[in-house]
């Protein structure tokens, strides 16, 4: 069912509750919590009904809206959704959900840090509905300047400062770069638009895609947190609070891949098949050398934040391979990803609320403690190992045969080293944390985690297992889209 205008109200409702947040009482804040939930809430469930309301029989673009925004420029708010950012808003909707629920410990400009993460929410959201170039580019940027403010007002006192510095440098001047390859498409195509789907059809030259293609591919990539131009993200990361990092590693990381696809590969098929070859030797450094790094770490969110490095990697390589399995497998792993950080992150920061520390080795015995949230780390760490049953199996599984049918076999055998390494830091790390005994430190400064924050572990939790067990829930969604791009590259 196409429900009219449910797109423009995914995109506007966060940030119309973030602006209406800002005129609540300063010090009330059970009733800025409650209103942040409640927007949150009812964010999640317009992207639940526009995944489930996506025809996988129907039209490539779905719940489809066009106004003129700037017409004399060929600019237009022309927003919808395939196969592929469909599950990604929906993501987006999760992430958002979950990641107020664990935040009732912000105490500090509470009212603000709640606008600002709404607000970054909105960008997301638009980035991924996005059909028009400049739109894309207006609510890329929306989504990456509040990082800078969460990170530096509300991060780990630390390394804050130097963390939001560095993320908002590197990921603005890959965003400046994108964009000078963007304009160059729009004064090349001579067709007067930023609309997307007529830039496909601009049929430009190879010489000007083999040009262009690495300054759009790149300019985005570095989001998606690309070797070498990735060391950003494992200290943004770890001076992020906890909502702000399951937002970081769970959605914001994919925005570079997603559009990195969307504008790069889509739009520029022929260079795509040029400059890949040599791409994917890039994408193997970071899928092993991350798995190898968060396995030499202590602090706890280092480790995640090194895995995401890795994991991410397995993305950028299946888009790489230009194979229908590859690019269906790095579309469901940009959700499963998307997931696992987030409950990764979120069980993290319930740890460090109570423990104040996550170094790794002071910690110890916590599944007496708080026994709900050891379980959903637990499966969160069996989704990274790729376990099958989980949906991190299904995700890199295709991703391995993508890699074996584009004939690139030893990519392949190299990259499984990290799923062992993975393995090896996940079960070092649940055993440390969580079983043996609790450090004396600790005694009676440890208790259970909330309700509330078990409601959060147990739909992310619920994910993951619903996609190992039943893929079809994002399968045939996922295809959808795919055999778009695969027509765009003359291989449908």
């Amino acid at each position: 069912m196409q429900i009219p205008y449910i797109l423009s109200a995914i995109v506007l409702l966060p940030i119309v509750a973030g602006a209406v947040m800002l005129f609540l009482p300063p010090k009330n804040r059970d009733l800025i919590y409650r209103f942040a939930l409640g927007a949150a809430f009812v964010t999640f469930l317009l992207t639940l009904v526009v995944y489930l309301g996506f025809d996988t029989a129907g039209p490539r673009f779905q719940f489809v809206e066009k106004y003129d925004w700037l017409p004399a420029l060929g600019i237009s708010f022309h927003v919808g959704v395939d196969g592929i950012s469909a599950p990604l808003v929906l993501l987006t909707g999760v992430v958002i959900f979950t990641g107020v629920i664990i935040s009732q410990r912000i105490e500090d400009r509470v009212r603000e840090f709640f606008a600002f993460l709404f607000i970054l929410a909105s960008g997301v959201f638009g980035v991924f509905v996005a059909l028009d170039l400049f739109a894309l580019f207006f609510f890329y940027e929306i989504a990456v300047f509040p990082m800078y403010l969460l990170i530096a007002l509300w991060g780990w006192k630390q390394t804050r400062e130097y963390a939001a510095m560095k993320l908002t440098l590197y990921l603005f001047v890959g965003s400046v770069i994108a964009l000078v390859g963007a304009l160059a498409m729009y004064f090349s195509s001579g067709l007067g638009t930023f609309d997307m789907i007529a830039l496909e059809s601009a049929n430009f030259s190879p010489a000007f895609q083999n040009l262009w293609f690495p300054f759009v591919f790149f300019g985005f990539a570095v989001l998606g947190g690309i070797f070498p131009f990735h060391n950003w993200s494992p200290v943004g990361h770890v001076a992020a609070p906890t909502a702000v990092s399951m937002f970081h590693a769970g959605v914001l990381m994919k925005l570079g891949a997603f559009a990195a696809l969307r504008v790069g590969i889509m739009l520029m098929p022929i260079g795509a098949q040029t400059h890949m070859p040599w791409i994917i030797l890039l994408t193997l450094v970071n899928v092993v050398y991350g798995a190898f790094i968060a396995m030499t770490q202590t602090d706890f969110k280092y480790m995640i934040g090194y895995s995401s490095v890795s994991h991410m990697g397995l993305v950028a390589m299946g888009f790489a391979t230009l194979d229908y399995n590859g690019l269906v497998g790095a579309s469901v792993q940009m959700v499963s990803h998307g997931v696992m950080t987030a409950l990764f992150f979120a069980v993290v920061g319930m740890i460090y609320d109570q423990a104040h520390t996550r170094q790794i080795p002071e910690l110890g015995g916590l599944m007496k403690i708080m026994p709900f949230a050891g379980v959903g780390f637990i499966i969160g760490g069996l989704v990274s190992m790729g376990m099958p049953g989980f949906s991190g199996f299904i995700a890199e599984f295709p991703i391995f045969m993508g890699l074996w049918a584009a004939d690139y076999p030893w990519i392949a055998i190299i990259s499984v080293v990290s799923i062992a390494v993975t393995a090896a830091y996940i079960l070092r790390a649940v055993g440390r944390v969580f079983f043996g005994e609790l450090p004396a430190e600790l005694e009676g400064h440890m208790h259970d985690v909330k309700p509330s924050e078990k409601l959060a572990i147990a739909i992310l939790c619920f994910i993951m297992i619903a996609i190992g067990v039943y893929p079809n829930v994002i399968m045939p969604m996922v295809q959808h889209g795919v055999d778009a791009v695969l027509a765009l590259l003359g291989g449908a």
